[in-house]
């Protein structure tokens, strides 16, 4: 018997539009305005929307931003999320330099978009990605972009360095207590007792800290409006523009594609302008606060006032991870102590530092000993010992004169030591019941309070 099957005429099915953006930039190196960039992004928005076979998604610009490196470009970045998410086939974009002058960026993004199916077409070069010799004519012309820009890197370099020569700032920054109207840098009266203030609490041997708590409580307002810290504190403290004097080139460009800066160690020529506007503080209080900061950096924590230090701050280390010891305190009945602990260790754990901890009258029993004294001397300790290493229960103590001495010490890991007398474990476990009883007791209150609720 016949059978017989009918198949269907297909529908002819529309080609799907594809989903078009562009991307559009500013160059910064040229100093383009930002009506150059609306007339970028009208014209795409134009551009776009005229084509029937295109859908459009919108326009991503940034302006004022380097092209030689994406990882500063939001609008870029935020355009590539939005391929990552399939809202994009086809990215529209002026040249090659709009897109990206470094190749290595370039050649990364643009592999990366066909790889999800995505197509960047350059205009001004005519290359889509996507075809079959587009990756090397990108490879080829960024190349040139690259250099274009390192070529106008350089002569940027070039123009600053010769504001540097002429006395000049590459930029106009405020800071506390000045403020800079036109081409002049003009004192702010009353952030100007407060620079005072503070270039005279550290000759007084106040700490930043500390002195950052003071202008606090006289309600005084840091550059931005809020509260003084240390770190604001050191920072007035180690900038020389208080002196009227302006220090220039104190950083530098060290990478023309990634822009990255970096502190000027003497590795380029630093330009210091003398009288160059009104000085708040005197050149001498300058260095006399640049001979005290440098005193208390040699001295450690020692020099430091506000802090409760003894002979041994800053002069015990670590032989496991070189970090200094600090001082604890751990609390018993009726027998305090104190002890001395690893960095590390203390702010860590264990698991950082295997360091063990040893007990300030240890400490001061085997220092007596290594003295040859019969009682521990602080004073005789500072002018002798300069350094004391403790690793694996051994105290490596190095004198000033240049020789050591080794003693081993032994470390009483458990919480209960032999200090511990049979009244004052009787007095512990009296004081664990009543705790265990104050918890059971309302434990039981709270489950009869819920039977009433019910």
């Amino acid at each position: 018997m016949k059978t017989i099957q009918k198949i269907d005429a297909k529908t002819p099915q529309f080609e799907k539009r594809k989903r078009v953006a562009a991307y559009a930039r500013v160059s910064v190196e040229k100093g383009r305005t930002m009506h150059s960039l609306s007339a970028q992004v009208s014209y795409y928005s134009s551009y776009i929307q005229n084509n029937p076979e295109w859908a459009y998604v919108g326009v991503y610009s940034d302006g004022g931003i380097s092209g030689t490196s994406t990882g500063a470009r939001t609008e870029f970045q935020r355009m590539i999320a939005d391929c990552e998410k399939g809202q994009i086939d086809i990215i529209l974009t002026k040249s090659i330099s709009r897109f990206a002058r470094n190749t290595v960026d370039l050649l990364e993004t643009v592999r990366h978009l066909r790889e999800i199916g995505v197509e960047v077409r350059f205009e001004k070069e005519n290359i889509r990605s996507l075809s079959g010799d587009g990756e090397l004519m990108l490879s080829i012309l960024a190349s040139f972009a690259q250099e274009e820009s390192r070529s106008i890197s350089e002569n940027i370099k070039w123009v600053i360095q010769k504001r540097y020569k002429q006395g000049l700032p590459n930029s106009k920054q405020n800071l506390y207590g000045y403020r800079w109207i036109g081409e002049e840098l003009i004192v702010v009266p009353e952030e100007a007792e407060n620079v005072k203030f503070i270039f005279d609490s550290y000759l007084n041997k106040i700490s930043a800290e500390q002195t950052a708590k003071k202008l606090n409580e006289m309600g005084c307002k840091s550059f931005r409006g809020g509260r003084f810290g240390g770190p604001a504190v050191r920072a007035i403290l180690l900038n020389i523009t208080y002196t009227g004097t302006l220090h220039l080139q104190k950083e530098y460009i060290v990478d023309s594609i990634t822009k990255k800066s970096k502190r000027n160690k003497g590795e380029l020529p630093q330009y210091f302008v003398e009288n160059h506007h009104e000085p708040i503080i005197s050149m001498e209080t300058w260095h006399a606060v640049t001979e005290e900061r440098a005193r208390r950096l040699s001295e450690g924590a020692t020099s430091n006032w506000s802090l409760n230090t003894t002979c041994f701050t800053s002069k015990i280390k670590c032989g496991h991870c070189g970090k200094n010891f600090q001082r604890k305190q751990r609390k018993k009945i009726k027998s305090p102590y104190r002890y001395w602990c690893c960095a590390t260790k203390n702010n860590k754990g264990k698991k950082y530092c295997q360091s063990c901890n040893i007990k300030e009258w240890q400490l001061e029993e085997i220092s007596a000993e290594v003295l040859g004294l019969s009682k521990f001397d602080s004073d005789v300790f500072i002018n002798k010992i300069k350094q004391i290493s403790i690793q694996d229960h051994e105290l490596i103590f190095l004198f000033k004169d240049g020789h050591s001495e080794t003693r081993t010490y032994e470390s009483h890991t458990s919480s209960r030591t032999p200090e511990w007398t049979r009244e004052m474990r009787t007095q512990m476990s009296e004081f664990q019941k009543n705790k265990w009883r104050e918890r059971r007791d309302k434990e039981s209150n709270n489950n009869t309070s819920n039977d009433w609720q019910v």
